[in-house]
Formats: structure tokens, sequence, C-alpha cells
């Protein structure tokens, strides 16, 4: 069964115990307890995060089909988690949430029992942003529905390949590259002949080179052949080739092995990544593609003992570190494909290739169906694609939500938009909420800048907005025109350089950001501080170099085979930058190589002012001015491309003067990226990790999770606006808190009460509501209405207890009742913590059985702009709170024009409940009519007469307010529709859009509502004096009375 949130919350407190010191976790008890005077810690409302897209995918670098369903496909994402697909990828799933997430390095499902899937975590595609595996690995025996880990205690890795033997699915070896930042041994291949259950190291190269793909003979198992990699990452290096990279073969099922790197026809020298696989239609036959300043794809024909280089085309081996995979067909031997920037495909052996075009470029990984070589799935940097006409079509990768954000920003357009750079991909621009259903691809753009941009939109333009990219580039977008204009600080061109060759220093992911005090004030920052205040055309440095400057970790970046400079690697820069929005002036300065400096007078003075508690070369990745405290700041910073996955993060309250570290609470192997702290209370701080996100109400003192429904996903950027608070996530794109105000409310008080209500956040009237589903290909959209957060103490809810939520207008008279129990408007509870959603709108119309109307309904109308209350119930006991419901601020329409709109509306529905009530009331008496008729004999012609009379009298008066011979949705179009459908109908066009009624509407009302009170008071009569009569004749007969319901 799978874990569902609170079991996934206490699994992984359990999985992280052992990175706490006791002295951690007696901090963590005492917290518990409150026994430690400083320390603040709170449960948590029923708060929840909202995923809003986008879909599109981001980067996989693993792939599986099932060999058992043509419809059922696997792939694991770069941090977010294994996907699944039961319809030839026209939807997916997450299978992992629950269980395990992140990056994912490997999937494989096995070919002789695919119900069995195996992954390992950590992706091989070792770029820049490279998560490593926090999780470990994991197996599957009923096709992703529930996952067991594997005893494989390894643990901050990267994973290249997991290979299954084809005829026993407990046999499994994994290629664990190893730690990418430094030496170990926990490297090399694994094999298990238990499912999982033990493992042993089998294949070891050197304490830097790590295993990257296996092969196996599916003709013969005990032959596999494997490939390793001496690969290394650094904070301002990529080094991919060296000792310990080459080919292997095993011919006792991996129990030993031989390096054939030296065997004849492959190249001499130094190497790097190699891929390998052999042909399960020829044993004999073997492809490697490697990576050698003589590389490219070789081919043996004679199992591996000789080899012929058959292409050298660099199509092919071009960034060779990011790429480097081939696949023999599995049913065609002279068929082999290459991944690379585009998809390759050989009908000779690998002698000339063919492109073949696919829905996204940068291809990582391929599965080719063992049965049917029609069926594919390919991983790129779009995510997963699947086709059944061997590469000649593909599905889409618009339906996955797992982008990769470097940084997240806002403007303020209303509803504001969120401003994202996704790598692989371009910017966007999406909106945080849309009038109706999901959020789609129709809902967001492309905006400034490109894959690795910082973005900022004009405080008092939000169409004018600012990205940047690699290499310094920087533009401006104006979304209203579609003009972009370049503006680098020094538009001259770096790509192929070191850094060394450099003006500027412009990381890959450079700051760009508005000063808070001056909307024509445009900050970016190299190894420099940069102003514009022209919107680009000038650019003045206003800072000396901010960090150290070590020209040793200046130069190009790739080697020692294959260059790759993209300023990914560029270092030495100032990588997170801000001025405050408390004191105009104040800038502070953090560089990747461990400063930070601070200048008081907007760039005039720099100051040093690096924490001296803090490690020399850690990269500070965000600062965050404290709200409250003048000369405050919050810090962030990662080690982790050192090797060193521990949090660190600090703060100020003096200028930088002194530091305190603040990350109690927070596991030692969660590295953080983000600090981020909330401007209406306090102390209250949100931390962005590695594996996670934190949450602080006594300024860092301590931690605890705010995953709450969050899937385990690397946290890159947060910002809070309106408080919302956004979290842009490396794998599962863009999560949002739509209301934080309960977090502000928060205090000992009520957090220890039996029952608490939580004062509502003002809320706009606008859109519609969400449908409340999830949507496989949209992001989820705002409630658009009223979040209302409450806490009852379990003990005080049984099946017989007085709990309800009752929303009140300004007058405090009852607009709705939602009670514990009631089946008309039902209060659910899930808990001691709970929210309930409200409409906004009044109950509907009364309407009746059978009811048939076009192009009109009941609903209710929308409570109109102003301030309204919430009453929440328990036994004798109340609590109210007030809130306000705002204007849409694009609506033309005032507040008054919205209660006219409203009075009009809600005197239509009473009068259409007052129609729909005499109709309910004359089928009563009617069929109570009938039924006496039933009873009378010939000795009571007058009262027969009279009945007859009436209920003809009576029928008419329902024919004129109902069209009686309605039977189906289209039957109006049959019968002309009557008085009721006419009002319901005017109801409707007049609650379309924020408008009062037109002159036209209150005529048609008038005149409706003329005829409709004559049928109503035709009834009345009838009611009043003539049933009253038949009653009369019924006594004196001894005949059972008529009643009115």
């Amino acid at each position: 069964m799978r874990i569902n949130n609170t079991k996934m919350k206490k699994l992984l407190a359990i999985i992280f115990l052992i990175t706490f010191s006791s002295d951690v976790l007696s901090q963590r008890k005492q917290n518990k307890k409150n026994t430690k005077s400083n320390q603040i810690t709170y449960e948590i409302p029923d708060i929840k995060w909202r995923s809003i897209g986008p879909y599109r995918g981001g980067r996989s670098a693993t792939v599986t089909g099932s060999t058992n369903s043509k419809s059922t496909y696997y792939f694991g994402s770069t941090g977010g988690g294994v996907w699944k697909t039961t319809n030839s990828g026209v939807t997916w799933k997450n299978i992992s949430d629950g269980y395990f997430g992140g990056s994912i390095g490997a999937v494989t499902a096995s070919e002789s029992d695919p119900n069995i899937i195996y992954v390992g975590t950590g992706e091989k595609t070792v770029r820049g942003n490279v998560s490593p595996g926090y999780g470990g690995f994991w197996k599957s025996d009923d096709a992703g529905e529930t996952w067991k880990k594997m005893n494989l205690n390894i643990d901050q890795v990267q994973v290249g390949r997991i290979a299954i033997h084809p005829k026993n699915p407990d046999i499994v070896y994994v290629a664990v590259m190893g730690d990418l930042f430094k030496n170990s041994k926990d490297r090399g291949i694994y094999k298990s002949i238990d499912g999982g259950a033990t493992w042993k190291k089998v294949l070891y190269a050197n304490e830097r080179s790590g295993a990257v793909d296996i092969s196996i003979d599916k003709n013969n198992p005990r032959i596999i052949y494997a490939s390793t990699w001496n690969i290394r990452r650094t904070p301002y290096s990529l080094e991919s080739g060296g000792e310990g990279s080459g080919l292997w073969k095993s011919t006792n099922g991996g129990e030993t092995w031989k390096n054939i790197s030296g065997n004849s026809g492959l190249p001499k020298g130094l190497w790097g990544i190699s891929g390998v696989s052999v042909s399960p239609v020829n044993s004999k036959k073997i492809f490697a593609l490697i990576e050698n300043k003589d590389g490219g794809l070789f081919r043996s024909d004679n199992g591996g003992e000789s080899w012929k280089r058959v292409n050298e085309d660099r199509n092919l081996r071009q960034r060779a570190w990011y790429y480097t995979r081939v696949y023999a067909d599995t049913q065609n031997e002279n068929r082999v494909y290459v991944m690379n920037v585009s998809f390759w495909r050989s009908e000779d052996g690998g002698k000339s290739f063919d492109r073949y075009r696919t829905p996204h470029g940068d291809h990582h990984d391929l599965w080719i169906d063992p049965k049917d070589n029609s069926r594919l799935i390919v991983g790129d940097d779009g995510g997963a694609q699947v086709s059944n006409d061997a590469a000649l079509s593909w599905s889409t990768y618009m339906n996955q939500p797992t982008a990769q954000y470097y940084r997240v920003a806002t403007d303020n357009s209303f509803p504001y938009n969120i401003l994202v750079a996704q790598q692989d991909n371009s910017t966007q621009r999406v909106p945080h909420r849309v009038n109706s259903g999901g959020i789609g691809e129709r809902d967001w753009e492309s905006s400034a800048g490109g894959e690795s941009a910082h973005m900022a939109a004009k405080p008092d333009n939000p169409d004018i907005v600012y990205g940047g990219s690699y290499g310094g580039y920087l533009s401006r977008l104006d979304h209203k025109s579609g003009e972009e204009r370049t503006i680098n600080v020094w538009p001259n061109n770096p790509m192929g350089h070191g850094v060394e060759d450099m003006k500027y220093r412009f990381q890959w992911n450079f700051p760009i950001f508005f000063s808070p005090h001056d909307n024509n004030k445009l900050y970016t920052t190299s190894n420099y501080f940069h102003v514009t205040k022209n919107e680009g055309q000038t650019w003045e440095v206003i800072s000396p170099d901010l960090t150290r400057n070590e020209l040793e970790k200046q130069g190009p970046s790739g080697g020692p085979i294959t260059k790759d400079n993209t300023a990914v690697e560029y270092y030495a820069t100032i990588f997170a930058a801000c001025e405050s929005p408390y004191e105009e002036g104040l800038l502070w300065a953090a560089s990747d190589d461990g400063m930070i400096h601070v200048s008081k007078d907007a760039g005039e003075n720099w100051k040093d002012v690096t924490p001296p508690n803090a490690p020399k070369y850690l990269m500070w990745n965000s600062v965050e001015p404290d709200p409250f405290t003048k000369g405050g700041l919050y810090v962030a910073g990662t080690l982790y491309k050192d090797g060193d996955f521990k949090p660190y993060m600090y703060k100020t309250k003096n200028y930088g003067e002194t530091w305190t570290k603040i990350v109690n609470g927070i596991p030692n192997n969660f590295f953080t990226r983000v600090l981020r702290a909330d401007p209406e209370r306090k102390g209250l701080l949100y931390s962005g990790t590695e594996s996670g996100l934190f949450i602080s109400f006594d300024d860092g003192i301590s931690w605890k999770s705010f995953q709450i429904n969050l899937p385990l996903v690397p946290i890159t950027d947060m910002t809070i606006k309106n408080n919302n608070l956004i979290a842009a996530t490396q794998g599962r794109s863009i999560w949002i808190i739509d209301d934080l105000t309960p977090l502000h409310q928060l205090n000992e008080s009520n957090h220890n009460k039996d029952f608490h209500l939580f004062k509502p956040i003002n809320s706009y009237r606008m859109g519609y509501p969400s449908w409340g589903g999830t949507s496989t290909t949209q992001g989820k959209n705002h409630h658009n209405g009223v979040e209302v957060f409450f806490n009852i103490d379990e003990g005080l809810v049984n099946d017989n207890s007085n709990i309800s939520l009752e929303f009140l207008d300004e007058n405090k008279n009852t607009i709705k009742k939602y009670t514990l129990n009631d089946k008309k408007s039902p209060l659910k509870l899930e808990g001691d913590k709970n929210s309930f959603i409200w409409n906004m709108r009044y109950n509907n119309a009364e309407g009746f059985d059978g009811l048939i109307m076009w192009a009109a309904g009941l609903t209710g109308p929308k409570a109109h702009p102003g301030t309204y209350y919430v009453k929440l119930n328990v036994g004798e006991s109340s609590m109210i709170e007030s809130f306000k419901i705002l204007k849409d601020e694009r609506s033309s329409s005032s507040n008054e024009d919205l209660k006219e709109q409203f009075e009009f509306l809600i005197g239509i529905r009473d009068k259409v409940s007052e129609i729909h009530t005499t109709i309910k009331q004359i089928r009563s008496t009617r069929d109570q009519l009938n039924n006496l008729k039933g009873k009378l004999d010939e000795n009571h012609e007058e009262i027969n007469s009279s009945i007859k009379d009436l209920i003809n009298r009576i029928s008419k008066i329902e024919e004129n307010l109902y069209q009686t011979k309605n039977r189906s949705g289209q039957d109006p179009l049959n019968f002309p529709i009557r008085l009721n459908n006419k009002l319901a109908h005017l109801s409707s066009v007049a609650g379309r859009g924020n408008f009062k009624p037109t002159d036209q509407m209150y005529g048609v009302r008038d005149e409706l509502v003329k005829l409709i009170d004559v049928e109503l008071n035709k009834w009345t009569e009838i009611k009043d004096s003539e049933l009253d009569k038949i009653n009369t004749m019924i006594l004196e007969n001894n005949i059972q009375l008529i009643s009115i319901n």
C-alpha cells in the first residue's frame, strides 16, 4: 500500500535520523516539549502546497518499458522521481511519491517479469545543476504500485545504469558512478543475486572512477560488458577522463572482470566516458562509443577481441560527458542508435547515420522493446517521449510537470505572474491563478532571457521583463509590443573560452534585480556590481572585484579530453546580491567563492563582512534582508560541489559585524540553497534544501519540516508575494502556498486551545470555483473562493457532535451553514487540522425533481465585495472572525455596481424559488386530488366536478410557469420555455461578468415578474379559498382532508 503524506514524513524522519548528531537529537526532543524558552515551534495548520506546473518536461536521463504491455513505459526525472504511463505517453503519473524522489539515475523493468522494477537515485547527466541521489536504491514487485528500499546503503552518488538478467530478475547489476565531487571507494559495479537483499561490489577501478554503463549478452547472460569513467566536478571545473576510465568484460556473470580497453583497434591514450551495447541478435557484435582524442563509434564483430572505428563523426560524440550512449537494436543486428544532441540511427552497423526528429533535443537514454523494435521511449532534456512506430512519431512532453528552475521572481500584474527560467528550455511567465480550469499551456508564455536566467519585471510596468542567460547575455522584452532588446553589460561572446579571458566574469546564473526604491534602477552582477538607470543603454560599475579572484580557478573547463566552456564553471563571481527593501542604498554582494560584502552608500564604499565561522569557499546562493532589523541579513550557501552536503545558513543583525549559524533541526546532509524571511511575522523563516523545505518560528534557532504535501524534490529558490509562498524546484516545476496568514496568527494561546478559527485572508472575487480535481496535463488552479482554516481537538468530534461553520453577511445574517454529518451542506473534518473553501455563493434557488431549463440554472449569486464573517460553532461555544471579499482589480465596475448586480440576482433567485415552491405545491395538491377522485363514486358528483375543475386550473398555472412537456435536455427546442426558465435565464446573463444589470435587464425582469405574479396570485387564491371549500365538502362526506406541503 502506498505511504500517505503523514506516513511519508514519519518514514523520512526515520531515514534522516542517521544524519543527526546526538546533540541535535536532544535539541529536537526539547523543541517538541517546548522546554527551551528561546525555541518556538507549532503544529502547522491545514495549509497545502499547490502544484501549478507548468507541464513542460524537464530532463530525463533514464527510461524503460514493459514487455507485457504495449502502452506501459517509465522514466526517471533528474529531480522529480519516477513516472509511469499506461497509455503510451498521453498522460503520466508519478509512482515514487510517498517513498522516494529527487534525482533518478536509472530505472529498469525486468524483461522476464515486467512487474519488477529497479531504481537507482542520482542522475548520470552530470551538468552544473546536477543533483546527487539521496534516496538510495529501490525495488517494486508490482509495476510501481509499492516500493521497498534495497539494502545497498550508498548515498549521495550518481548512478549510470541498472541491468537485469534477462531470465532471472533476482540477478541485477548496478553501475554506480559514485560521489561526483570527491574520492570514494563506494563506486563501481554492484551485483545482487537475491533481488536486492544483499550486494557485493564486483568491479572497481579507483576512487575517482565509477561505472557508467552495463550491457548484458541476452543470449549468454554470463557475458557482460561495462564501462568506467573518471569524472569530477568542482565549483569551478568539470574534468571528464583520466586513469580508471575504460571498457570491461566479464564471462562469469560479473564475478570477475577483464579490462579490454587495450584490445586491438580501440583508441590509445586517455579515455573519458564510454557507452557500450551488445547486440541481442548477434552476441559477437558489440558497439562502443568512446570519448578519446581519437574517439568515435567502435564495433567489434568477435565478442570484443578486436575493434574497428566505424564512425568518427563529431555529431555522435560532441560534448561527450553529457551524452555518450549507444544502443544495439533488439531485432536488427545492423541497426544501432546513438544519443546526442540529435537522435541518430544507423542501418549499416554504424557506418552512416540518419537524424530522426524528436520533440526535444539533447538525448540521454533509449529503451527498445526486446520483442518489438518499433516500440521506443527516449529520455532527453524535455523529459520522456514514446514512439510506437520506430521513431517516426512521438508523444508529447507537454504533459510532464518535471521542469527544473534555478530562480523564481514575480511581477506586479494582477493576478501576479511568476517568472522562471527552465533548464534546457526557455524562460516562462506563468500566472499564479487563472479564471477557470487548470493552468495550462494556453496560460503561460516565454519571456526574456534563456534557460539559466535570473528574471526581473519592471515594478511599474510588468510587461517589461529583463532576463539573463549564460555568456553574460541580458535582454529586455516588452510583452505588449513583442520587442526584445539585448543589453549585455559587455557584449563580448565568451563561448568556448575560460573565464580568465573575460573582462567581467558572468556566471551561468547571474543575478538581475530592480532597486526596491527606484523603478528605473536595474542591477546585475559579474565579479563586479553593475547598475543601469536607462534600461541598459549604459551600465555603470559601482564596486571593485568582490571575489577572491584566485587565478588558478579561472581556467577553461571540461578537459582533459573535451573542453566544455559554457559559463557553468565560471568562478569567482557575485552569485547572490540585493538591495535592502528596508534601507535605500544598502547593498549586499555574496560570491560563489565564499565572500560577503556590504555597501551602505549605494556602492560608493564596500566592506568585507564574510562570516569568519563559515567555510572559506562556501558558495553563497541566497541573500535575504531582515524585514524587522536594520542591517539584518540571512544567507544560505552550499559546499556540495566540494563533497560537503551539510546545510549552511547564517544571520547577522548588525550589517555583518557578527554572524550566527542557524541550521539546528535540518539534517546534516540536506544542503541549503535558499532562505527567505516572512515580512509579516518576525522570526518566521523558510529554508529550501536539496531534500525539501523547512520552517522556523524562532528566527532560525530551530527548524522543522515544512514539506506537508510537497513531494521530495530539491528546492532551488523561493519568494513571497501577497502572503503566498512560491517555491521553484529542480524537477517538479512550481509549487505555491496560497495563504501564509495562519502561520502569522499562531501563538501559544491558540495553539493549545481545544478549537480555534483562524482569521481568513482577504479574498478576491474573481474567476470560477476550481473543480477541485487533479489534472494529469495542467497545473492546479487557485480555488477562487474563501479558504477558512480551523483546528478542532479530535476528542470533541463524534457522530453526535454539533459542529458547524457559518458564513455571515455584514449584518451577521447567515448566508450559508455547513454542518458535520449534514447531507445537504456537509462539513467534512480530516482530523484536528482542517480547512474549508466557501465558493462565495449564496444558497441556490429552489428546484424540483425533473426540472429542465434551457440556458438557465439555479446557482445562487456570488457575494459582492465587502466585509463578511465566518463563525465556527462547537457545541455551545463558538468563534467568529471577519474577512473581506475584494473586487477583481481588472474589473472596470465599482463596488456599488457589484452590489447592485448582487441585489438584482438575489431578487431573481428568490422569485425563482417562489415559482418552484409553488410548482411543488401544485404537484402535491394535484396528486392528492387525483388520489381523492379515485375514492369517489357516483354519489359524489358535485365533489368530483369541483376537483376536476380545480385540477385543470392549477395545471394551467403550472403550465404557464413551467414547460411541463420537457423530458430531455433539448426538449426546450421543441417546446417553448415558460416563465421560470425565462427569469432564471435572465439571472444567468445578468450574473455573467462583473457588471451591474443593464436597463433592459430591469425591463425584462419587471415584465416577467408581473406575469409570474399573476400566476402566483391565482395559486394563492386557490390555496386560500377554494381548497378550503373542497376540504369542507370532504369533511361533510367523511373523506380524508387535502394538505398543502
